[in-house]
């Protein structure tokens, strides 16, 4: 009988680590490539191991810009609104968007809509180290909202008083908020440290329509695209003054991304349909690489071995290997890929 028993126990340990090994290698465990489908109002979850798409999720129109919580548990999405070009004889139908659609990425659904009712055309967003925080530009209102991650209760509001207030990154310490507002030419400096009493943030001049914008990775540096001047513009986070500009080696460089290491950053130029690697340290030209039409929309994943690329006109995602500079993937996630985002395994 003991013998028996013994048996029992044994297996039934064996059942519950196997069990739990199953669940820890289920398809919801990995991390995953987000790509905002503009045209189609929709996210697509793809699996950036095998590069299929797993999932679609709707969101509202628009939308432009995504990123996810640090514990890969969910994404937030800014739905823009809707704007047409002008046929002959009619005017454009515009349709501002007001709301951000929340992911829940582990049950693949839509968790939730926040409205931000008066605060039109959302666009940059981020969110917080700890997951609390999303901050999120709203280039209707010219302002800047923080909200609660987990009911998108609107918690604090800071004016830019600026043009297309468009693209947002937070410093490494999280007390201040760059922005860039593309018709102004400027970039606001946003104090999180000081008390939200309504005046505007300061605000740097950086060149002719400023859009992409990133921090380096040893949060030294600000890199900002001016896409009308085709110019990268550097700002020192310790005295936010430009201390540096140079070519962005093409035309509308529309966003900057650094890699992990900080050694390059990868600019797209839309209007180039190209990809252009930058040093870190020099601000050399190290390559350029032909993406197609339209390259916006870039990720790189913490491992820095690939970089994503959503070429919006080609309708496609672009894989580049990093080392060698070679695309070795074009996926098709919808109509018109734009915004993108990594969302770590759970």
């Amino acid at each position: 009988m003991r013998t028996v028993r013994f048996w029992s126990v044994l297996l039934g340990l064996l059942y519950a680590t196997t069990a739990c090994s199953f669940a820890q290698g289920r398809g919801d465990e990995r991390a995953l490539l987000i790509v905002l489908n503009k045209s189609d109002a929709q996210a697509a979850l793809v699996n950036p191991a095998t590069y299929e798409v797993e999932s679609l999720l709707e969101t509202g129109q628009g939308p432009h810009e995504v990123a996810a919580s640090p514990d890969g548990r969910y994404a937030y999405v800014t739905n823009y609104g809707l704007y047409g070009a002008a046929t002959p004889g009619h005017k454009p139908e515009n349709e501002p968007g007001n709301t951000i659609t929340v992911l829940d990425l582990m049950n693949r659904k839509v968790h939730a809509t926040w409205d931000l009712g008066s605060f039109s055309q959302p666009h940059g967003i981020a969110v917080s180290r700890s997951g609390r925080l999303v901050w999120v530009t709203c280039e209707g209102a010219q302002a800047v909202l923080e909200l609660d991650a987990g009911t998108g209760k609107l918690t604090r509001i800071w004016k830019t008083n600026q043009n297309a207030s468009h693209m947002i990154v937070a410093s490494q310490d999280e007390k201040k908020l760059y922005v860039s507002n593309i018709r102004s030419g400027t970039v606001s400096v946003i104090d999180r440290t000081r008390p939200t009493d309504g005046t505007a943030a300061p605000n740097i001049a950086t060149g002719a329509s400023p859009e992409g914008i990133a921090l380096s990775p040893d949060g030294r540096e600000v890199w900002v695209g001016n896409r009308g001047a085709n110019s990268i513009a550097v700002i020192d986070t310790a005295t936010d003054k430009v201390t540096a500009s140079f070519s962005s080696g093409g035309k509308a460089p529309i966003r900057v991304k650094f890699t992990p290491d900080g050694k390059e950053a990868w600019v797209s130029n839309a209007e180039s349909n190209t990809v252009c690697v930058l040093d870190g340290a020099t601000h050399a030209l190290l390559a350029t690489i032909e993406t197609g039409a339209g390259p916006v929309g870039t990720v790189i994943p913490p491992d820095g071995k690939r970089v994503f690329i959503a070429a919006t006109r080609a309708n496609q995602v672009v894989v580049v290997d990093r080392a060698s500079r070679q695309i070795v993937k074009r996926l098709k996630t919808g109509a018109e890929p734009d915004g993108m985002a990594w969302a770590a395994a759970p």
